[in-house]
């Protein structure tokens, strides 16, 4: 398997491993993984958006190494995320759309302390009202706060043939092949007012959207790749909206 994902970043990258004294000095900037811990169908591990989104954190910073003034470190990931769709399932753990913003405003004012810029990378859909409201306050407050979203154009909802072919790529021994099984494909717009009552249990027992099957791992390489490129793209760029989303 051949990706910028498999090269290791050296260990001064990661927030966690730096020393105080190493930080001292240095224009400092934040990468901060935000995921979930929920159900992602019989088939994959509960914490695949954190993966995905500490993945393609890794592997931007990889690319930006070098690029700028800058020295970008990884923060540890944030893993709990706002889930309450998937709480019908065993194993998911939801802190909620108020718990999470408090989380990130918090975060971010005292990262900001230190670090020059901060970005949050996501990598699950239902964080994003907690990102945009946080990311905004932190903004008008005046601290250098974006964030971005591992997303492309295509993908199915949840636990199909994108987030399937991702994890082959990325995390291969950690799909369970043998549980793969078709949900419900309809499109996303179709099944929201019925998700909206009664979350993904009422338009997928087993909690699926999307065909898991067709996925691959050629094809996961190709779909992380463009995730990475998209975050590259506006993280270079820096154009953040009113929301702190970088466009």
């Amino acid at each position: 398997m051949n990706s910028a994902y498999h090269r290791r970043v050296p260990s001064v990258s990661e927030l966690a491993s730096a020393t105080s004294k190493q930080l001292q000095g240095t224009r400092s900037a934040l990468l901060v993984p935000v995921g979930s811990t929920e159900q992602h169908g019989p088939h994959l591990p509960l914490d695949t958006d954190t993966r995905i989104a500490s993945a393609v954190t890794r592997a931007v910073a990889d690319r930006l190494a070098g690029t700028d003034e800058s020295i970008w470190r990884i923060a540890p990931s944030i893993g709990y995320g706002a889930s309450g769709e998937h709480e019908a399932f065993d194993g998911t753990v939801s802190v909620g759309t108020s718990a999470l913003r408090s989380l990130l405003v918090e975060f971010g004012r005292s990262a900001s302390r230190w670090a020059s810029r901060l970005v949050f990378v996501n990598g699950h859909g239902g964080n994003v009202e907690a990102l945009a409201a946080a990311t905004a306050l932190l903004r008008f407050e005046g601290r250098d706060a974006a964030w971005c979203s591992c997303t492309v154009a295509g993908a199915d909802a949840h636990a199909g043939h994108t987030e399937t072919s991702v994890l082959l790529h990325i995390s291969p021994r950690d799909v369970m092949i043998d549980e793969r099984v078709p949900g419900n494909c309809a499109p996303l717009r179709e099944l929201m007012p019925e998700l909206r009552r009664g979350g993904v249990a009422a338009v997928s027992e087993i909690g699926v959207l999307g065909d898991p099957t067709t996925a691959t791992a050629d094809e996961g390489e190709r779909i992380f790749g463009d995730m990475v490129e998209s975050c590259l793209r506006r993280i270079e760029r820096w154009v953040p909206d009113r929301d702190g989303m970088l466009t």
